[in-house]
Order: C-alpha cells, then sequence, then structure tokens
C-alpha cells in the first residue's frame, strides 16, 4: 500500500473546502434565486393581493350605491268595431342609495379587513423564511452528498489498492486466499456504497431544482451562517417571542376578530340611509303624457328581533375571538420550542465536528500505522481493511457534521424570524407589499389588476 493512497483518503475532505470556479453557486445565492423563482412564495404572495382587495370590498358598504332601469311596454287593443290599436310606453329611471349609518359595521369590517391584511402579510413573510432556509438546507445537503461521493471514491481506490496487494502477496507465496477474499468483499461493499451515494446526490440535486429553480453549479462546502445569530438561548428566544412572523400573525388575527364582534354586535344596531331617484316616463298610453319624476327617501331601520340570530352570531365571533387568542399562546410555545431546538442542534453539531475532526486524524494515523506492520508480516489484510473503515466512518462522520451545523444555524435563524433578506444581505430586491395594498385600497371602480392584467 503506497503512501499517495493514504495521503488521498486523508484529503479528500479538505478538497471540497477550497475555492471552487468563478462561477460557482453560493448558499446566498441559491436563497436569492428561491425567494424570486420558488412556486410557494410567489403562489403566498398572489394571496396577500387576493387579502388587500377585501379592504375595497369592505369600504365598499359604505360609499353610494347607483343603478339605473330602463323599461318598455308594447299594448295591443282590438276593440271591435273601433278597430286594433297599439299603445307604447317607455320609462327609466336611476336609483342612488348612500348608507348614512349602519352600527359602525362598515368602518369595522375594513378595520378587520385591514388587520387580516397585516396577518397576512406575516404569513408570507413566515413562508418566505421557510424557503430561504429550505434553499439552505437543499445546497447543504448537496455538500455533504458531493463529499459523501468523493471519500468513497477514494475509499474505493483505496480498496483496489488493498485487492491488488493481496492477490500480489498470494502469487510470491506470502499471503492467503482468505485476505484476497476479505479484499474482494470489502470492494464489492465499497462499490454498492457508492452506487447509493450518487443516487442520494442526484435526489438532493432534484430537490435544490424545485426549491431553487435553477440546476446546482459549483456548490462547494458552505461555512455555518453568522449574521443574525445569537449570542445566548435567552437572546434567541427573546427574539422568536418578539419578531417570530407567525406569533404577529396570529396577533393580527387577534384584532381581525375583535372588529368581528364589533361589526355582529353593529347590525342589532339601527341604520339610516338615503335613497335618491329620478325617473321619466314616454308614450301615448299615459293620460299625462311625458312626465319626468324624483324623490328623495330617509329610511330608519331598527332591528327588533330576527329569530335570534343576530345573538347567536354575537357569540360565535366571540368565540372566535377567545380562539384567536389561544393560538397567539400555541404560536408563541411553538416558536420557543422551535429555537431551543435549533439551538442545542447548532451547539451539538459544532462540538461534533471538533470530534471527528480529531477522530479522523488518529483513524489516518492508525491506518498508516497498520499498513507498514502489514507490509512487514505483524499486521493481516483483515487489520488493514478494518482501519480502512474507521477512516470511512470519520471521513463520512465530518460530512454529516458539518451539513448538521449549517442547516442547524439558519434553522435557528428561521426559528428566530431573522432569516430574512436584509439579515442576510442577499443581492436581491426585496418583496414589497405594502405597494399593492396602498394602490388597490382605496379604488372605487377598475377592472384590470395593478399589474395590468
Amino acid at each position: 500500500m503506497s503512501r499517495k493512497a493514504i495521503f488521498l483518503v486523508a484529503l479528500s475532505p479538505l478538497v471540497w473546502a477550497l475555492p471552487q470556479m468563478a462561477s460557482a453557486e453560493t448558499i446566498f445565492g441559491a436563497m436569492s434565486k428561491a425567494y424570486e423563482n420558488n412556486p410557494d412564495i410567489n403562489a403566498a404572495r398572489a394571496g396577500l393581493r387576493v387579502t388587500d382587495e377585501g379592504v375595497t370590498i369592505a369600504k365598499a358598504t359604505g360609499r353610494p350605491q347607483i343603478s339605473g332601469e330602463v323599461s318598455g311596454t308594447l299594448q295591443r287593443v282590438d276593440n271591435g268595431l273601433v278597430g286594433r290599436r297599439d299603445f307604447h310606453s317607455s320609462s327609466s329611471g336611476i336609483t342612488i342609495t348612500q348608507q348614512i349609518f349602519d352600527g359602525f359595521q362598515t368602518v369595522n369590517n375594513v378595520r378587520a379587513a385591514t388587520a387580516s391584511v397585516f396577518s397576512e402579510r406575516e404569513n408570507v413573510r413566515a413562508t418566505e423564511m421557510q424557503i430561504l432556509f429550505s434553499a439552505a438546507q437543499a445546497y447543504a445537503n448537496i455538500a455533504r452528498d458531493q463529499q459523501l461521493v468523493s471519500i468513497r471514491k477514494q475509499n474505493l481506490a483505496f480498496l483496489r489498492e488493498q485487492l491488488n496487494a493481496s492477490q500480489a502477496r498470494l502469487d510470491v507465496g506470502e499471503g492467503t486466499r482468505t485476505d484476497v477474499s476479505q479484499a474482494q468483499a470489502e470492494l464489492a461493499a465499497a462499490q454498492a456504497l457508492l452506487v447509493g451515494a450518487v443516487a442520494q446526490l442526484k435526489t438532493s440535486e432534484a430537490v435544490y431544482v424545485q426549491i431553487v429553480g435553477a440546476q446546482p453549479v459549483g456548490i462547494k462546502q458552505p461555512a455555518p451562517a453568522s449574521r443574525g445569530l445569537p449570542r445566548s438561548l435567552d437572546q434567541a428566544v427573546a427574539s422568536g417571542l418578539r419578531q417570530h412572523p407567525s406569533i404577529l400573525a396570529a396577533q393580527y388575527a387577534v384584532d381581525s376578530a375583535g372588529f368581528g364582534v364589533k361589526v355582529a354586535e353593529g347590525a342589532a344596531l339601527p341604520g339610516v340611509r338615503l335613497e335618491g331617484t329620478f325617473g321619466r316616463t314616454t308614450g301615448n298610453n299615459t293620460s299625462n303624457g311625458d312626465n319626468t319624476s324624483g324623490a328623495i327617501t330617509a329610511r330608519l331601520s331598527v332591528p327588533i328581533y330576527q329569530g335570534g340570530a343576530e345573538y347567536g352570531r354575537i357569540r360565535q365571533t366571540k368565540e372566535q375571538l377567545g380562539q384567536q387568542r389561544i393560538l397567539v399562546d400555541r404560536e408563541r410555545a411553538s416558536v420557543q420550542q422551535n429555537v431551543v431546538s435549533a439551538y442545542a442542534q447548532m451547539e451539538a453539531a459544532i462540538a461534533q465536528i471538533s470530534a471527528n475532526r480529531q477522530q479522523l486524524s488518529a483513524a489516518n494515523l492508525a491506518l498508516a500505522g497498520v499498513v507498514e506492520e502489514r507490509n512487514v508480516g505483524q499486521r493481516t489484510t483483515l487489520d488493514v481493511l478494518i482501519s480502512q473503515q474507521n477512516v470511512l466512518n470519520a471521513q463520512e462522520s465530518l460530512a454529516v457534521s458539518q451539513r448538521d451545523a449549517v442547516v442547524a444555524s439558519y434553522s435557528l435563524l428561521a426559528a428566530m424570524g431573522n432569516l430574512t433578506v436584509g439579515s442576510q444581505n442577499l443581492q436581491v430586491a426585496e418583496y414589497r407589499s405594502e405597494k399593492h395594498f396602498e394602490a388597490v385600497k382605496d379604488k372605487w371602480f377598475g377592472l384590470r389588476t395593478v399589474d395590468g392584467r
């Protein structure tokens, strides 16, 4: 066994840490592309634009309601000896209705719709963070799988050399058939491991394309996240409870439900509206000929009893408000649990990297010693194969712990609500949801969407 093969086995995990070609994709580039291309993010933004229109719809009941009507009549009368005669008439009119007071239902519907918009914005932010995390995870998975493929290729080359050495010793009478068979068995197992590693890499690449929307190019081993990480667990938990979008979304949902209670209560209050009508009638079957008329009517409606439905709706909305408040507590508990879990996983992965590096260093030294001892007849081929397996295990454990540290760090940022375009300085235009809201919230008419559809 040559020292060159041992050196290659030891060096393989470090090769992936070296700078790649200039066109290589970084983990931040992957997250930027996912932010722009991922269909889940784009669907969530479209859903938010749908919610924005709810404010315009809620405002409509406080605006004038205008309707027009046109009718025409043709009447034929056959009066015996007098003969047949046709009469015709037509009428047209317009009605304008303006709600003056509706028990504050309109204003509270607008407030509820606005709170729903704010809640949905936070849900979109949560979706964006989840996709950014998924992109980082997909990137780290490919980096890990590439390392595993490289490690197993190096392992395969090492075992081929061991098989050749065993066969050569057998040919000169220094080895046994058992040594050759053991080397052949390990080589076959290594080939199977390589096939599995290649298949896993292809799977990870497919997931990457699904999330990022582009083929992975020049993936290299990323470092754990550094921007936005907390200094302590307490700081991480406090940050998550303060700014995580799922908590903020639940709080806005409480506001919307509170306004919903006021809307239901408003249905039991009196209502006032004005109604103006203007009409014109023409024809030859009217005694007064053509005429024009107009009227203004004020209506006061006082709900007295509607079978109890109004009271049921009030109680129902109050229960919904209570439910939303409970959901806020649930989101707080969930965020805290996720932060604590991600923080612990990150600490564990970082500690495992250090331990695995020490393990790999010791395993490489042991392998080199066993090979030398085998060459002078103090060790067997089986001893060499066992030592090589220890090296392989240490290499793969290091690759896995490096991946786990990266994923855990970005998982912690997402759990804190701090995995954003701004916090990671991603080179991508940030989506501004308020632009669409400002464009549609006061629109009185128009069929086209803001983007011209």
